[in-house]
């Protein structure tokens, strides 16, 4: 008989509980053993909703993305609220703060990634190098950097609880970093009544995603909700203080060029970096986030393989092998990591069937990854949406070109741009040789629709660009649009969910975003298909009353009289 191989999974997030969904299977019918350790007490949570849970636009139940009962049920070992601190690669085996040694054959890290703390005088934050990192390794390994009363990221639900107390109080809430997640903390956080201050050193909102002329169209639009925006400012130091009870308080954030904002709540919104302490501690390769081939397995571990957040897939080549820098990052988006989970997952069980299949003397901890030059498809640029009341924003690749540049290298690279800043609508699209590669848009939400298909499938732009605004227009229909409701139109990018998997979701009963959403994971990402969710069960709901009405006979008795 085949022994069982032993997987443990470290972290246990949105990207674990995944990984632990698609292996159930294999657990249950004795194939696989698996090991889950996750640091949070709490079942499974979507993070990208933390923002709308500490608005109190949404209730934990409806974030949960894991099933604790089923995986045990199924014979999974779940082991939350403990912290991994140690992995010995050598013994093959993970150290746990209870003392407890896990034996393993195949690691596998979910340890996702920590709000980044900026440099900040008044606020302490600690270098997590190799030095660092075996001289404190009990403060260290699995814990966030503490922050001073009244300053917070916005990770968990701890996170959350703080911003929510806020709000309800009506306190003044300054928010530094303008990405996606603090504009929508932003934007919901004033939506819920409360004054907040969006502060950052760049020129507008969303930089690495918008060109100039959508982030000013943005920061208009951001001011019109009652957000302030303080652009070009760097944050430099935070003032404190005292409460009657003693407690020592944040009270002002000073940049660089003199400001000092007064505040109750400063929210850290600056990025996230990869937790890779176990990782560097173990001797695994670690840049950006742990380095990992293209079929997701370690550069220095066959044995060891990492997901989401914390991974950093990168093609190793002679000439990269040793170098200190190496390219690219986690993605850091949820989509992302769930295909490197399923994939993952389909592996690992489809090495366990093929073992088990054959007459091998070989024991599970000796045996070699299925085909190590499988691996996930590669992943396209990611389209990036900001999810806020009445404020459309999407954009997808590089849209710094300008329409009057003329570059050598991009000969048939063409531009095509239009703006109305008083209506705070604005795109930008970029072809080569008339392809979609590139588009950026801001209260334009049928367009975007309309080029995210384009874009999806590579697909050629009218010779006309103008054409592409009238989905905006008051008198388009969006029902005489079928391109946008093709059968084979992906709505749901996080989970690859088509217009048709839709459809057959409402044939068989599910007639709400919610009941679909339990039925083929559409909406269960970052959330920003849901309105398209909802316009494809409104088309199948009018198809079916058509069709009642087409099928009731002519003699039917009338309700009217």
């Amino acid at each position: 008989m085949t022994t069982p191989q032993r997987i443990v999974l470290l972290g246990y997030g949105p990207v674990g509980a995944r990984f632990v969904e698609e292996l159930l299977p294999a657990v249950a019918d004795g194939s696989l053993e698996l090991t889950v350790v996750g640091g949070e007490p709490v079942e499974a949570y979507n993070r990208v909703l933390v923002a709308e849970y500490a608005v109190g636009g949404t209730e934990l139940e409806s974030m949960l993305v894991g099933d604790r009962a089923a995986a045990e049920a199924a014979g999974v070992r779940m082991l939350l609220g403990i912290a991994a601190r140690a992995i010995d690669r050598d013994a093959r085996t993970v150290e746990l703060d209870t003392g407890e040694r896990l034996d393993y054959d195949r690691l596998v890290l979910a340890t996702g990634a920590r709000a980044n703390v900026p440099t900040l005088d008044g606020v302490e934050r600690h270098r997590r190098d190799l030095v660092s990192l075996e001289k404190y390794a009990d403060a260290l390994v699995g814990r966030d950097d503490e922050l001073p009363t009244g300053i917070t990221a916005l990770r968990d639900l701890t996170d959350a609880e703080r911003v929510l107390t806020a709000i309800r109080a009506r306190h003044r809430i300054i928010v530094l970093g303008a990405g996606v997640l603090g504009l929508e903390l932003a934007l919901a956080a004033a939506h819920a009544g409360a004054e907040v201050c969006v502060v950052h050193h760049g020129p507008h909102p969303m930089p690495r995603n918008l060109d100039r002329g959508a982030g000013h169209v943005l920061r208009a639009a951001l001011r019109r909700t009652g957000v302030t925006v303080v652009a070009n400012s760097r944050a430099e130091a935070v003032g404190f203080r005292d409460e009657d009870d003693g407690t020592r308080r944040f009270d002002q954030l000073v940049t660089a060029d003199g400001k000092q904002l007064r505040g109750d709540l400063l929210v850290l919104s600056c990025g996230v970096s990869a937790r890779t302490e176990l990782a560097t501690l173990a001797g695994l390769r670690t840049a950006a986030g742990i380095v990992v081939h293209p079929w997701l397995a370690s550069w220095s571990d066959p044995a060891v393989f990492a997901i989401g957040d914390c991974a950093q897939i990168v093609e190793r080549t002679e000439e990269n092998a040793h170098e200190r820098t190496l390219p690219g990052a986690p993605s850091g988006l949820i989509g992302p990591g769930w295909r490197q989970a399923d994939w993952l997952a389909a592996s690992f069980a489809a090495e366990a069937r093929d073992a088990a299949s054959t007459d091998s003397m070989l024991g599970a901890a000796d045996r070699a990854p299925r085909d190590e030059r499988a691996a996930p498809p590669a992943e396209r640029e990611p389209i990036v949406m900001l999810k806020a009341e009445h404020l459309d924003v999407v954009a997808v690749g590089d849209v710094g070109a300008e329409p009057w540049d003329e570059d050598p290298g991009h000969p048939q690279r063409r531009v095509a741009q239009w703006a109305d800043p008083e209506h705070h609508r604005y795109v930008k699209m970029v072809t080569e040789g008339g392809v979609l590669t590139a588009f950026a848009s801001v209260g334009m939400p049928r367009t975007a629709a309309e080029l995210t298909l384009l874009f999806e499938r590579r697909g050629e732009l009218p010779a006309d660009r103008s054409l592409l605004l009238r989905f905006d227009g008051p008198d388009d229909d969006p029902a005489a649009s079928g391109d946008a409701f093709a059968p084979a139109a992906t709505v749901c990018w996080c989970n690859g969910v088509t217009v048709e998997r839709i459809e057959a979701s409402a044939a068989c009963g599910s007639t709400t975003v919610e009941c679909v959403g339990r039925d083929t994971r559409a909406g269960t990402g970052c959330g920003g298909c849901k309105g398209r969710i909802g316009e494809v069960l409104a088309r199948v709901a009018a198809a079916a009353g058509v069709a009642a009405s087409a099928d009731e006979p002519d003699d039917a008795p009338s309700l009217a009289g």
